[in-house]
């Protein structure tokens, strides 16, 4: 099961990323934007995703993904259950969530360092 150490690890490697807790939820963000944040017992991570593609990735794998709530509908959000994802999936997961939140040229340099 992936925790929130897992993705602290990714995240925390990201230019411009920074934790915060809010109301006793962890979330990661980059400036005000919230890319990643989890549930109050750390059990769905919700994180940037194209609202276009949501209901096609809910639909592909729904014991997995979640549609966000009725409140958050209106974001470019959706969610995951943590103990569905793999490593690699949620770290993919987490860095293009990122990449919709920052500048172009700032993800071009991320990639060009990797």
């Amino acid at each position: 099961m992936i925790t929130v150490e897992d993705v602290r690890q990714v995240a925390s490697r990201l230019p411009r990323s920074s934790e915060h807790l809010i109301r006793d939820r962890v979330k990661f963000r980059v400036g005000s934007i919230v890319y990643v944040a989890f549930s109050r017992d750390e059990t769905i991570m919700g994180f940037g995703f194209p609202k276009e593609e949501r209901e096609a990735l809910v639909a592909a794998e729904p014991e997995k993904f979640l549609m966000p709530s009725q409140g958050d509908m209106r974001y470019q959000w959706v969610q995951a259950r943590m103990a569905a994802l793999e490593v690699d999936e949620m770290r993919e997961l987490v860095v293009e969530a990122w990449r919709m939140t920052v500048p172009k040229k700032v993800y071009a340099e991320y990639l060009a360092a990797q």
